[in-house]
């Protein structure tokens, strides 16, 4: 096969000709998800058909090449991505499967009786362990179903966890969302996790003082700001460590520890000030009633699974407290997941984890860039041992250890995730691939050129297209793989930093998570809510576009001499 150069303007010599024809299969991705409503994996691969007929027929791309280029993407998908979040669901399988997921979901019951201190605790830090580990909208339909369990009302549940579900999706789940972005844009892992890292956590520091707002109106933010801004602090100060100092790929997993140990104890030393009505519910009577005997959480991505029962907040209370030893275990995944991680980081052990790693030209892909020098996008890294997902499995194996799970019990479990995970898997391989098909051909150069036709101001409209991206695909590893190689472009041509643009992709993509559709039906499937999710859309637009306007101010100044000095 001869080797492929793009070029830019392929139809007419004209720019904006050719970027109007290389966005068709964006606005085929958009119109399938976010007006017909189609299900995301037949969107994805009706906007990988769009991808590969532009690349054959507008840039003149061998039919061979484009896809051999879809393959690599759709391998891409498959490792690293689903060996990681596939193996990290497994593992809170098996915790539901030994029981201690109970264990655990009493213990944040008993940290406080009052309903904003729990929101906090279970959507809010606890969420963001679940993003941290496997993402996918899990974090959603478990929460959710959590907070139902303890007496809130389900439209309050959805509501709740949806917002809480934001500022951690730029790390998780184990950092893929980074890991991805610096696939397709070529730039440091290290950099672009760094640049997060000072973007995502100013954030964080406002999202649980709305999250007791929204719970328990301006009486429960008078009540409670001071545990809610302790919370947002530590969160955002641990993210910002770990992602620049320690391991990006732990960020969410950090930061949730720490602010669950913060509220807790600021709980405890300054609790919220009692009275009559202790929570004031929006809902209304109506939307009240009695939770449901039994929740499924699940959804498009997210593990169905019975065990996870719905029980009132009196039935918790009731319970015998569990012994010191089965709430050690309860937490011990998460434990045993973070030493792992951590000592994986050390020098000696990352060198001898990444000796044995593969790393080959894709067979029969011959690429050029633009400008005529060889394209490092047919270039696969097979890191087996030191991949996120292998580190994964090495954890679930001592996970079994301690929760005393045969083996028999986990790979049925590991085999029902893969099941509920096949259109998911099947949605991811299809964006990867268009990710491909789209930086191979010249299409993503050619919007980031025309794009960049804004000039200084692209850095305001930079967050916004991540924000975009995740809203209607439902995840930021596969809004940073359509759009990252787009915003180095862009920043390129107009004269601004690329590493400042791609974060900046990631991180405003954590606010469009509250309004994406995949999210947005998981969590009203969970709380019993189906067919209202335009409700539940309504509620949390305004929110979002408050967000990301608070991101392009911030993103826009950090481009500026103002706040320059926060770029690594």
């Amino acid at each position: 096969m001869r080797v492929y150069r793009p070029i830019l303007d392929p139809l007419a010599d004209s720019l904006a000709l050719s970027a109007l024809v290389a966005g068709l299969p964006i606005v085929t991705l958009f119109l399938l998800l976010g007006v017909l409503r189609v299900r995301a994996w037949l969107a994805a691969l009706g906007a990988l058909a769009v991808a590969l007929l532009v690349s054959v027929l507008a840039y003149s791309m061998p039919t061979g090449q484009a896809l051999l280029t879809a393959s690599q993407g759709a391998t891409f998908a498959l490792f690293p991505l689903v060996w990681t979040f596939g193996t990290a669901i497994w593992i809170y399988r098996m915790t539901v499967t030994s029981g201690h997921f109970d264990v655990l979901r009493r213990s944040f019951a008993r940290v406080s009786d009052d309903q904003q201190v729990q929101a906090l605790v279970i959507a809010f830090c606890f969420g963001s362990l679940l993003e941290g580990l496997a993402g996918q909208g899990t974090p959603v339909a478990i929460t959710t179903v959590m907070l139902l369990a303890l007496g809130f009302s389900p439209m309050k549940a959805a509501t709740v966890a949806l917002v809480a579900n934001t500022v951690p999706a730029a790390f998780g789940p184990l950092g893929l969302p980074i890991t991805t972005l610096a696939r397709v844009t070529d730039l440091p892992t290290g950099d672009l996790g760094a640049m997060a890292g000072r973007q995502v956590p100013v954030i964080a520091l406002f999202i649980p003082l709305l999250l007791v707002g929204m719970v328990g109106g301006r009486r429960g933010l008078r009540r409670t700001w001071h545990i809610a801004l302790a919370c947002g602090v530590s969160f955002a100060l641990a993210q910002f460590l770990t992602s620049n100092y320690f391991a990006m790929a732990l960020a969410d997993i950090v930061a949730g520890l720490v602010s669950a140990v913060v509220v807790t104890v600021t709980a405890r030393l300054w609790p919220p000030r009692r009275h009559v009505d202790q929570v004031t519910d929006a809902d209304g009577p109506a939307e009240r009633g009695t939770p449901a005997t039994s929740g499924t959480p699940g959804g498009p991505g997210g593990p169905a699974d019975p065990a996870v029962a719905v029980a009132s907040r009196t039935d918790v209370a009731s319970q015998p407290p569990d012994t010191s030893g089965e709430v050690w275990r309860a937490y011990a995944p998460y434990l045993v997941i973070v030493a792992i991680f951590g000592l994986s980081q050390v020098p000696a052990i990352a060198d001898a984890l990444n000796a044995v790693t593969v790393t080959f030209n894709w067979p029969g892909l011959h690429l050029l860039t633009v400008s005529g020098t060889p394209s490092t996008l047919p270039v696969f890294r097979f890191n087996w041992l030191s991949s996120t997902g292998t580190l994964l499995v090495l954890a679930g194996l001592v996970t079994m250890a301690l929760l005393r799970v045969t083996p028999r019990t986990a790979l049925v479990a590991y085999g029902q995730t893969l099941a509920s995970l096949r259109w998911a898997i099947l949605t991811v391989c299809g964006l990867l691939a268009l990710a491909f098909v789209m930086n191979g051909s010249g299409q993503t150069a050619t919007l980031g050129t025309w794009m960049a036709g804004a000039g200084g101001l692209f850095a305001l409209l930079s967050p916004v297209l991540g924000w975009l991206g995740v809203a209607l695909t439902g995840s930021d590893t596969s809004s940073n793989s359509l759009f990252g190689a787009l915003q180095v472009t862009a920043a390129q041509r107009a004269g601004l930093d690329p590493v400042l643009l791609a974060a900046a992709n990631a991180s405003g993509g954590v606010v469009g998570k509250m309004i994406s559709l995949q999210n947005l039906t998981i969590a009203a499937s969970a709380v019993g809510l189906d067919g209202r999710e335009g409700d539940l859309f309504r509620r949390m637009f305004g929110w979002s576009v408050v967000l990301i306007c608070a991101m392009a101010l911030l993103v826009g100044l950090q481009a500026t001499p103002v706040l320059s000095w926060m770029v690594p």
